[in-house]
Parts: structure tokens; C-alpha cells; sequence
């Protein structure tokens, strides 16, 4: 009986003392050593790895007059997908709104984790007019919620502009603004979002305000000069 036991016992410690010497053999020879195998893009360890990036703003987020899969944040979501990185986009645009507005609404969107937090809200203050210091607050107010609940979350600030006839002084002030804010919040800064693309009739719907599906993607590749460095 004890004869029986030992016999197992002591071809396991043989193979163990095999697998042993194959490592050491292999490391005096030079030869790297076994990894465990790597993580399959589409398996549930990739999925695990998945960080979520969050685009908070208005209707030029949202996408409004287009197709959803031609917004710009969608076309981010694709060019993301082609280099088989592992974020997922969430649109959080709604049309119409404004600072105050999105500093009520941020709480809800923060209840999924966010690992990057992608600004574009004030183009609606600016067209009503409003006082642009209820803009800076409201917009830091929107930053520091998402500090606090998200403190390792990277930030990007997606910068306005408003057309010259709202007086120089006006739309002076509002484009520093996002400028300033960017700088003290440590935030990625993208100076423009409509750039190449705000004064472009061709490039814009009949409102003159809302890109075409060819304007998102000049607005997405704005985004992604930046958005690409921190990914």
C-alpha cells in the first residue's frame, strides 16, 4: 500500500523537477522565457481592459441633423476601433444645452466609470448672449464634479469661438475662456472645434450652425490631433 503511494508521489516530482530544468536550461541558453499567452482582442480579459471616454456638450456633439454613425465623436469611436484600442466612446451631447444645464445633468452621466472626460458645452451661452461669467463657473463647476468622483480621469476642453457680431469684446472674452480654463484645470486643449469647418457654407447645414456629415469629419480630426496623444 505504501509502495503504491510513493510511486505517483515521486513521478510528480519528476515532473516538476523536469519543467524546472527546461526553465533553467532555457535561461542559460539565452532563450526568453514562457509568458502566459496574451490577451485575444474581443475576449473577456480585453473587455475588462476597456476605459471609457466621455463627450459631454451640445448639439455639435449630439449630432444633430446627422446620422448618429457621423457624428464626430462616432467617427472617433472608428478610428479607435481601427487601431485596436480598447475605449469606448459615450455620446452625452443634447441639443440646446447650456452651461447651467449640463452642470445639472453631468451627476447622471457620472454614475458609469469615465477615464476620460472630453468637454464641449458654452457655444449656446454664447449665442443667447449670456453673461460669461455664469459660464465660467457653471463650466467649472461641470470640471470639478468629475474630479471628484473621477480624480485619475485624463480632460480635454474642446475651445469655442463666436461670430464677430457680438462685439469684439464679447467674443474676445468668450474664446479666452475655455483657453483659461484648459490651463487651470491641466486639461488637453483642442483651440478650436469647429475649425476648418464654422464659416464653411458648404460644410454646414442650411442653419449655418450644424456641421454636415462631411463637416463632422473635419471636427473629428480636430479632436483626434489632440485626443490621440493621451490614448
Amino acid at each position: 500500500m505504501l509502495r503504491t503511494k510513493i510511486i505517483p508521489l515521486l513521478i510528480l516530482t519528476a515532473i516538476i523537477s523536469g519543467c524546472g530544468n527546461e526553465q533553467k536550461k532555457d535561461a542559460e541558453a539565452g532563450k526568453p522565457a514562457k509568458r502566459p499567452a496574451e490577451t485575444v482582442p474581443g475576449s473577456e480579459e480585453a473587455a475588462a481592459k476597456q476605459q471609457n471616454i466621455l463627450f459631454f456638450g451640445t448639439s455639435l456633439t449630439a449630432g444633430y441633423g446627422v446620422e448618429p454613425t457621423e457624428a464626430y465623436p462616432a467617427l472617433i469611436q472608428k478610428k479607435i476601433d481601427s487601431l485596436h484600442l480598447h475605449y469606448k466612446v459615450i455620446n452625452g451631447g443634447l441639443s440646446g444645452e447650456t452651461s447651467a444645464a449640463g452642470r445639472n445633468r453631468i451627476d447622471w452621466l457620472l454614475k458609469q466609470h469615465i477615464d476620460i472626460f472630453v468637454l464641449e458645452l458654452g457655444a449656446n451661452d454664447g449665442l443667447r448672449g449670456l453673461p460669461l461669467r455664469e459660464t465660467r463657473t457653471n463650466l467649472q463647476a461641470v470640471i470639478d464634479k468629475v474630479k471628484k468622483k473621477y480624480p485619475n480621469a485624463q480632460m480635454v476642453m474642446l475651445g469655442m469661438q463666436m461670430p464677430p457680431n457680438l462685439g469684439a469684446d464679447y467674443t474676445a472674452e468668450f474664446k479666452a475662456l475655455f483657453s483659461d480654463l484648459a490651463t487651470k484645470n491641466n486639461m488637453t486643449y483642442v483651440p478650436f472645434l469647429l475649425d476648418g469647418v464654422g464659416g464653411v457654407s458648404r460644410l454646414n447645414q442650411q442653419d449655418g450652425i450644424h456641421p454636415t456629415a462631411e463637416g463632422h469629419q473635419i471636427l473629428a480630426q480636430n479632436v483626434w490631433s489632440k485626443l490621440q496623444g493621451i490614448l
